[in-house]
């Protein structure tokens, strides 16, 4: 039976995005992007919902499908920094447990959403949790694209990494990239849950330079000593929108199950 727990769910929605402008208004079965996400938190069951954006046009459509918003400021360099900004402003206690659900996610399960925060919240000694699923193929593992954990024996995260880690020497010898039949290989999915209170440590910590070689924000975290519970899924969420041909790929899917 799970914990239930309470928690709090905050989207940052920039509307800038380099690949995909306006991503977080554009059409998906005739909503906008970020209603869809918005909707997937609230089927989550947490408490409270907000959008975190810095754009007017985002609030608007966000407040006519009946959304919290806050508005957040345009220097932000990423979604966590947002976040801890949406914490100050709602004066949100330094227990609050919240979850940062990304604006581009509009298939994001709800389950996923509740499970992270219930993770975190069964483990006092961690200061974050987040998520992974099994890596199923070498293509998969091999793509600097996706981003693999490991973890200790108590489902602490150890490194996060676009290489493929582990590095199975027996099987990756000799130029092959076959996946080992006993693969214990593992994606990360990008869904966060916080304590408020290192949230707030967090975003005073400077970067490191793992992260800036990974480019991985979640390397601060361990560079600094926080532990970060890792869930494992095996159902991982559909698919994210980074680009036009991801917006299309997610239309098809929404098509197909409303």
């Amino acid at each position: 039976m799970s914990l239930r727990v309470s928690f709090k769910v905050a989207i940052p929605a920039r509307y800038a995005s380099t690949r995909l402008p306006g991503k977080p208004l554009r059409l998906l079965g005739g909503c906008p992007m970020i209603e869809h996400v918005y909707r997937r938190a609230i089927e989550s069951g947490a408490e409270e919902v907000v959008i975190a954006t810095d754009d007017q046009n985002v609030r608007i459509a966000a407040e006519g499908f009946g959304a919290q918003v806050c508005m957040t400021s345009v220097e932000h360099l990423s979604g966590t920094d947002r976040l801890a900004e949406v914490a100050q402003i709602r004066q949100w206690s330094s227990d609050t447990l919240v979850v940062n659900l990304q604006g581009d996610e509009p298939l994001m399960d709800p389950q996923l959403i509740r499970a992270v925060a219930e993770d975190l919240a069964a483990h006092e000694d961690a200061q974050l949790a987040t998520l992974c699923t099994p890596i199923r193929s070498s293509n998969e593992l091999f793509d600097p694209n996706v981003v693999k954990v490991i973890s200790d024996a108590r489902g602490y995260a150890l490194y996060f990494s676009r290489a493929p880690i582990p590095w199975d020497r027996s099987a990756f010898g000799d130029g092959n990239v076959r996946l080992p039949d006993d693969s214990e290989h593992f994606r990360h999915i990008g869904l966060y849950a916080y304590r408020v209170g290192f949230l707030r440590r967090y975003v005073q910590m400077g970067p490191c330079y793992l992260e800036h070689a990974e480019a991985l924000e979640q390397l601060r975290a361990l560079w600094n000593g926080a532990r970060i519970r890792v869930g494992c899924t095996q159902h991982p969420p559909g698919h994210g929108v980074d680009t036009e041909q991801d917006l299309m790929r997610v239309e098809k899917l929404l098509s197909r199950t409303s």
